[in-house]
């Protein structure tokens, strides 16, 4: 296939139709459930919505990675031009017969458009929650109540979800270029962090109520939870994206020892094929290893953190659930990151350890949407009375 075959858009007015049709149910879901109610109670059903299925987008995508399903078609955005793997059954049962596992068969091609789809489907949405947001902000004018949504998060939301369609695009015409699918989780645990700031946004000026107050410490503390957390869902891409998982399958220990042969040169260089190094040679095996101990010896870290963190919490009573939330995360991150090695990289566990991931970045996120540094010390909560409101 030549390289400008790899981007056809041809297919694209058909995909973008697809997707509105496909949003009209969630959209009218959220205005006949939220009939007779004001545009900021509709706005808030929106954003939760949309948080919602992008979460379930990023499941998708991470079970697209799993399957080998990214390039079951092999151009962007459609499918051998078209926009339904319907219509290109003969090229897929073409390039299935030259090989029968893949890349391209009819299972990952139908797999990589459904992701696809679902992808237009949010984009839709979220250019929908820009324009509600826009449009209550001007009606709102300078009376806007304290936690109001600034337009600003649904728009930043907006360019992100353009931004990630071009990784998209970029890991297919890549040929899953391990830099480019690694950035292209982050940028969808990035835009769950944009439409979680405005979902919780909305929460309180749904309930009219102020951001809690915490103090200064605990504060820093969730930007440093945050920053860890990102950080290893970076080192766990990389993981995943390289094929790393099963370069130890034994813990504490890593192939029966505690610090087995490794190659940190050749694992920390980004830019290169995948199961190449930039100079066309292959990777070695060694390098696999260093590549899924750092992000063991990371997860080490991560799950000390949290866990403070989570011990922290119990003082704020305004963040109870969140508190809970993190707990059963974490709990069901370290479950499914130890299946990934000892059960020998099962599918369910896999998807499941995406999904974790990117649920504790949003609840932190979510923490900090909702909360406000203490400026006195006599503002602080107390155990016993919670944050202020």
């Amino acid at each position: 296939m030549t390289h400008s075959a790899l981007y056809d858009l041809a297919p694209m007015l058909e995909l973008m139709a697809l997707g509105l049709g496909l949003a009209l149910g969630p959209l009218t879901w959220v205005w006949w459930r939220n009939r007779g109610t004001g545009s900021g109670k509709r706005l808030q059903a929106l954003c939760i919505l949309t948080l919602f299925l992008t979460f379930d987008l990023v499941l998708f995508g991470a079970f697209t990675r799993l399957t080998d399903s990214g390039l079951g078609c092999p151009d962007w955005p459609g499918c051998y031009g078209t926009s339904s793997p319907i219509a290109a059954s003969a090229q897929i049962a073409q390039a299935q017969a030259a090989m029968p596992t893949g890349p391209v068969t009819h299972g990952k091609a139908w797999v990589e458009m459904i992701h696809r789809y679902l992808a237009t489907t949010v984009g839709v949405l979220i250019i929908a929650m820009t324009v509600m947001a826009w449009r209550r902000a001007r009606q709102l004018g300078r009376q806007a109540s304290t936690g109001a949504l600034s337009p600003w998060w649904p728009t930043a939301a907006l360019v992100w979800v353009c931004i990630q369609g071009a990784f998209g695009a970029l890991t297919v015409t890549m040929k899953l270029f391990p830099a480019i699918v690694t950035l292209h989780l982050l940028g969808g645990t990035g835009l769950l962090a944009l439409l979680c700031i405005s979902a919780a946004a909305m929460s309180l000026a749904a309930r009219q109520q102020a951001p809690a107050l915490i103090s200064r410490g605990l504060r820093l503390g969730l930007w440093a939870a945050l920053a860890i957390v990102v950080m290893q869902v970076a080192l766990g891409g990389w993981v995943s994206t390289n094929y790393a998982v099963l370069a130890c399958t034994s813990f504490p220990t890593c192939q029966g020892s505690w610090w087995p042969a490794m190659n940190f040169e050749q694992a920390l260089q980004i830019w290169r094929p995948l199961g190449l190094l930039a100079d066309g040679s292959s990777i070695a095996f060694e390098a696999l290893t260093a590549i899924h101990y750092l992000h063991r010896l990371a997860a080490y870290v991560v799950v000390g953190v949290l866990a403070a963190l989570w011990w922290c919490l119990r003082l704020v009573p305004a963040l109870a659930l969140q508190r809970r939330l993190l707990g059963g995360f974490l709990i069901l991150q370290v479950a499914t990151g130890l299946s990934n090695v000892v059960l020998d990289w099962p599918l369910v566990a896999a998807v499941l350890h995406t999904g974790g991931a990117a649920a504790l970045v949003t609840i932190v996120v979510w923490c900090l949407t909702v909360t406000r540094a203490t400026q006195t010390a006599s503002q602080a909560p107390s155990p016993t009375t919670g944050a202020a409101r």
